[in-house]
């Protein structure tokens, strides 16, 4: 018989609370710190760019460093004739990075969906660490020196820490039913701006001991988490004893109106919005989806290209705020640094209270639609920002809310949403598949955005910059 609407809903508002154990908050906590260690390296190397820079360079040309004798000793490093060519080189390096991290995540999420997460997870992780522990320490220890070599790594680089996020959504999707989705996740998804916060510390510690340091640090850091990850994850609550999602909503049917899909219609009989994507039989192990069948699915497109538009703008932020606010209202790169951290800081609230909101409102693509309205004016507003620390920041942090706050739940809440969708019903390995898809897509449009605000800037100014981000 049906439940009325008034008493189905009650569990959707406690649903959380009174299924979250500390297996839960181990999970949380695990997911939360592993991907902040893969962006903490990735902060890393956008933070030693200056001394990277001035390494590479002979130095003639580096005026400010000390002369150091034998001449033809202390300066066989050299790449580049002078730092403007070294630059041009580091900026390559984060398109050839883009570009790989953003084809790895569409094999990730298939590789993620066919075998054990965990194993995935801990070897990308590992696997990273000697990556970037090769790239910016042992070169340095060798005093080997290529461009070509460079390259390679962080192709490979790119690949493995593809296999972060894919796994971790998928997680924490086995983990986290609808009810609260939209808040957990929001609060989650705020592991990246929390990496890049730790990766600028990390490197700020060591870094007057040399750029070497700082990548050997990062990389210590994230190894030893992987290894964690390895021994200490649990990547579905069936592990432990603890029933499915899927089967849990099955046998209380009072919870099928808290973990109805957020983005499905409300015209579909309540008799068809079982939203398991688990088996009846727990003894049958669902195969997983194919890489065209979840393109098929309903949402994925859709948000993929909205995420693409979404990811350019908050990637171009990440990469190119503190050159702006140097460039245009000429204060210090520290200043300008620990300024760009009220962009992440704005982006954490918004994903938090956006997520809590579509969590009310059981809607997930009208909190977005007002959010990213109200975007395209914080960032008119920004964009004539006067030349006032306090109140760049205020303006600062506000367009983060109103754009990470969109960005962050497309990539998480939502893409759990859509790999754990009716449609996916007897196939649940599809989490890793969809976040893949997804975020792979998004990252491709950030790839291709770093060179096209470079050749605005170039051309046009910093408004016709503003002006993209605003149409995107």
């Amino acid at each position: 018989m049906a439940v009325p609407g008034s008493l189905r809903r009650q569990p959707a508002n406690r649903g959380l609370v009174s299924h979250c154990t500390h297996h839960h908050i181990v999970v949380f906590l695990l997911t939360f710190f592993s991907y902040s260690l893969l962006h903490a390296s990735r902060k890393t190397f956008s933070n030693v760019k200056v001394s990277i820079s001035s390494q590479w360079t002979p130095y003639p040309i580096n005026s400010t460093a000390p002369e150091l004798q034998p001449y033809e000793l202390w300066n066989s490093s050299h790449l580049f004739p002078k730092a403007e060519e070294a630059t041009l080189f580091l900026g390559t390096l984060d398109t050839i990075f883009l570009f790989s991290y953003a084809v790895g995540l569409f094999v990730s999420g298939i590789v993620g969906d066919r075998l054990n997460l965990r194993w995935v997870l801990s070897f990308g992780m590992c696997s990273s660490a000697l990556v970037v522990f090769s790239f910016g320490t042992l070169t340095e220890w060798l005093h080997f020196y290529n461009k070509w070599f460079y390259c390679c790594l962080w192709v490979v680089n790119g690949l493995l820490q593809s296999t972060g996020w894919p796994c971790v959504v998928a997680v924490m999707g086995n983990w986290f039913g609808k009810a609260g989705r939209g808040f957990v996740f929001g609060l989650w998804s705020a592991c990246a701006s929390v990496g890049n916060i730790l990766g600028a510390f990390l490197a700020s510690c060591v870094l007057k001991y040399g750029y070497e340091y700082a990548f050997l640090v990062t990389a210590s850091v994230q190894f030893a988490g992987g290894v964690i990850v390895f021994f200490g994850l649990l990547t579905s609550p069936k592990e432990v004893g603890l029933p499915e999602l899927g089967a849990d909503e099955d046998e209380a049917s009072v919870e099928e109106d808290a973990n109805r899909p957020l983005m499905g219609s409300d015209d579909v009989d309540d008799d068809d919005q079982n939203y398991s994507i688990q088996a009846t039989d727990s003894d049958n192990q669902p195969k997983a989806i194919g890489f065209f069948q979840a393109c098929c699915l309903p949402g994925v497109i859709l948000y993929s290209l909205a995420y693409a538009c979404l990811k350019l703008v908050n990637y171009s932020f990440f990469f190119w705020l503190p050159f702006y606010l140097s460039d245009n209202f000429g204060w210090k790169e520290a200043e300008a640094d620990q300024l760009s951290i009220w962009y992440d800081v704005g982006g954490i609230i918004g994903g938090t209270i956006q997520g809590l909101i579509s969590d009310v409102l059981q809607k997930r693509a009208p909190v977005l639609a007002v959010s990213l309205l109200f975007a395209v004016g914080s960032l008119f507003g920004y964009s004539r920002s006067p030349n006032s620390k306090p109140i760049n920041a205020v303006i600062m942090a506000i367009t983060g809310f109103f754009i990470g706050g969109p960005s962050n739940m497309i990539s998480s809440a939502i893409s759990a949403d859509l790999g754990r969708q009716d449609l996916v019903k007897g196939s649940s390995e599809a989490l890793a598949t969809v976040t893949g898809i997804v975020d792979g897509t998004g990252s491709i449009g950030a790839a291709m955005g770093q060179y096209l605000v470079s050749l605005i800037q170039e051309n046009l100014g910093w408004m016709w910059v503003f002006y993209f981000f605003i149409l995107m």
